[in-house]
């Protein structure tokens, strides 16, 4: 498979996805390292894949920020006029997915989000929403840096989906319901995805990977346990801010990442503290911890994780080349 690119050799397969395989590549005449997703189309359906792969690149061409993720070049491959498979050219993220490298400690986790917060800041600054921020959609490098990946729903402030995108445990109540989606998505996003990185449990959303729940519906009449409640050493104003953030009423939640951002680096100072206090009563059990912990809510994937961009279908199953490296139209 050295011809997957004229000029780049395949050094590994990252992973799969919905019509699509992400690869490590090697520049030859470079020795540079570069991730390139190829998506193919195998059916009249898949055609909604290689959009996404075609709104990832554009998107990401107007974003500019350390902690975005770089999509560099796009190709298309058409026969008979018709579009059959697009690939995107993008950085290399060195690291692994929040899913597999959960932070132990807490002023490490508030870090993490922090950085996150800023970087869909600097998405929503530019008019975009991420839309599908989940653990998967998070590498964390060896030097606790962050990188968000994946673009391939992302789309214009204020834009109302034809289709309900988003993934299973993460997804805002407004994305489920197919009303205009704002920065607040991001935020109910990254609440769950905060959520998880706390407890280890799945927030109780509209959809979850068993199915619809009444979860966060203005309707529940049980509300869903709070980080607290799961865990008593989680401090009560972050707990407070996460399901905040996972409220179903938008105007309950942050208004924007700015105020995420802050909130959580109001907590940080303390959480350092402890974190300083603990390794100096326990040096040795500070020295012997692992950099992550256990997290069996999520299986491991790869950078390119689970497709769910048609949710109904999750839900309810059933049976030339050209070469861009310019900004294109969003769809």
């Amino acid at each position: 498979m050295a011809d997957i690119l004229p000029g780049y050799n395949i050094v590994t397969k990252l992973g799969d996805g919905a019509r699509s395989a992400v690869y490590e590549v090697v520049h030859v005449a470079t020795g540079k390292l570069y991730t390139l997703k190829r998506v193919t189309r195998e059916a009249h359906e898949d055609d909604r894949f290689l959009q996404q792969a075609i709104n990832e690149f554009t998107v990401s061409q107007r974003l500019n920020h350390p902690t975005l993720r770089k999509s560099l070049e796009l190709f298309r491959t058409r026969r008979l006029l018709k579009l059959v498979q697009v690939r995107v050219l993008m950085e290399f993220v060195e690291g692994l997915s929040l899913d597999r490298r959960r932070p132990d400690r807490l002023d490490d986790l508030l870090r993490l989000f922090i950085q996150i917060a800023e970087g869909l800041g600097a998405m929503h600054q530019a008019g975009f929403l991420h839309t599908d921020i989940k653990p998967t959609n998070v590498i964390i490098g060896a030097d606790g840096s962050v990188k968000i990946i994946d673009f391939g729903q992302s789309c214009p402030i204020g834009h109302r989906k034809p289709r309900i995108q988003g993934t299973p445990d993460y997804i805002a109540p407004e994305q489920v319901e197919r009303r205009s989606l704002t920065q607040q998505t991001d935020v109910f996003n990254l609440g769950a995805t905060l959520y998880w990185a706390l407890t280890g449990q799945t927030f109780p959303t509209l959809i979850t990977r068993h199915g619809r729940s009444r979860g966060t519906t203005a309707s529940s009449t049980k509300p869903p346990p709070t980080p607290i409640d799961l865990d008593p050493t989680i401090p009560p104003a972050l707990s407070r801010l996460v399901m905040a953030c996972c409220a179903y009423d938008r105007a309950v939640r942050p208004r924007d990442m700015v105020e995420v951002s802050g909130r959580l680096s109001a907590l940080l100072p303390a959480a350092q503290r402890h974190a300083t206090q603990a390794a100096q009563e326990n040096p040795e059990l500070s020295a012997a911890a692992d950099v992550s912990r256990a997290t069996p809510a999520i299986p491991p994937t790869s950078d390119d994780s689970l497709d769910y961009s048609a949710i109904s279908e999750i839900i309810n199953p059933h049976h030339s080349t050209e070469r861009r490296s310019g900004p294109e139209t969003t769809p």
